[in-house]
């Protein structure tokens, strides 16, 4: 489901759609590029105001998809699947998939697709996918991800930072993610930065689920932990999945690492299985989404989610609903 390309543009800022409406806007965002763990987050964030009665609408630019169409593409309506790969991007498509019962709509101009999300399909609030720099969308909420390193970094181009660390104390909640020594420094560090009447502080922990077969489509089980396998990633900071595999226990003997949002070929695939050599292979969410069009696959895949929880978990549930409610008062 489409808006009408440059017509659904022009009547936006003609100002006949409104702009992103009265729902609340919850901004999960980060300070540096890539691998903060911002998706996950978004998940976490959206499947809590599901729990909580909401009707949430996670609202994406869609990065590097390949058909960049004007207007809205809603990729979930919150019940069913609208777009593929090229038109929604792997990382809106990978969130429909993961939280059921959230519209996920992709837009460049992101008030567009609230005000679409808000008219046609209901949302009750708004998760803005990287909105820490999208300033053009008013937040209610802003949730920032900073990993331990960022508080070292410099600003692009010398560093990795987008925006500079003092620019957390505009922040309402700071969720640290890394090794937990390392997050709890630099939890330490952010507390001197920011107001702490003000900003929140919580921890993000990773952890991986049960692998699962990518096909055939719906089957059961997966290889589990002491197997040998080929890690299969295309991601920002392959090398940490690599990890997160040797510490519940898998024997991976290589890594099939390629650059973030990269669209696999078929060519791909028989390098793939060449390297896999009859042995399992694991890849993530993300990249199962950007292989699922290439079925069937030359090697057996198996997609090892990972498991977001934001911590304390209790505290964050009741901080983030507050906030919610907060607007709304």
């Amino acid at each position: 489901m489409t808006t009408t390309p440059a017509t659904a543009t022009d009547r936006f800022r003609a100002g006949i759609v409104g702009p992103e409406g009265r729902a609340p806007v919850v901004s999960v965002g980060n300070l540096a590029m890539g691998g903060r763990g911002k998706t996950p987050t978004v998940a976490v964030v959206a499947r809590l105001l599901l729990e909580a009665g909401e009707r949430p609408a996670i609202l994406s630019r869609g990065y590097r998809r390949r058909l960049a169409e004007d207007g809205v593409v809603v990729v979930s309506d919150g019940r069913q699947l609208q777009a593929d790969l090229d038109r929604a991007g792997d990382e809106p498509l990978m969130l429909a998939r993961q939280v059921p019962g959230a519209a996920v709509l992709v837009c460049d101009i992101r008030a567009m697709a609230a005000a679409v999300a808000e008219t046609r399909l209901g949302a009750t609030v708004h998760v803005l996918d990287d909105g820490f720099q999208h300033r053009s969308l008013a937040r209610d909420v802003d949730i920032v991800l900073v990993a331990p390193e960022d508080l070292r970094d410099r600003r692009l181009p010398f560093g990795r930072l987008r925006s500079p660390v003092s620019d957390l104390r505009r922040a309402h909640a700071v969720v640290v993610t890394g090794a937990p020594d390392e997050a709890a420094a630099a939890a330490g560090a952010i507390e001197t930065i920011v107001d702490r009447a003000k900003t929140e502080l919580f921890t993000l922990r990773h952890s991986l689920g049960t692998a699962r077969w990518l096909e055939p489509p719906g089957t059961t089980g997966g290889p589990g932990p002491g197997s040998e396998v080929v890690a299969l990633a295309g991601i920002a900071g392959p090398d940490r999945f690599v990890r997160s595999l040797e510490a519940d226990g898998w024997k991976v003997a290589g890594l099939l690492a390629f650059r973030d949002h990269h669209r696999y070929t078929r060519a791909d695939l028989m390098r793939i299985a060449e390297a896999a050599a009859g042995r399992p292979v694991l890849t993530t969410e993300k990249d199962a989404v950007r292989l699922l069009p290439l079925r069937p696959l030359p090697a057996a895949v198996a997609v090892v989610p990972l498991v977001a929880t934001i911590e304390p978990e209790a505290a964050f549930r009741a901080w983030l609903l507050g906030q919610v409610a907060g607007v709304r008062a």
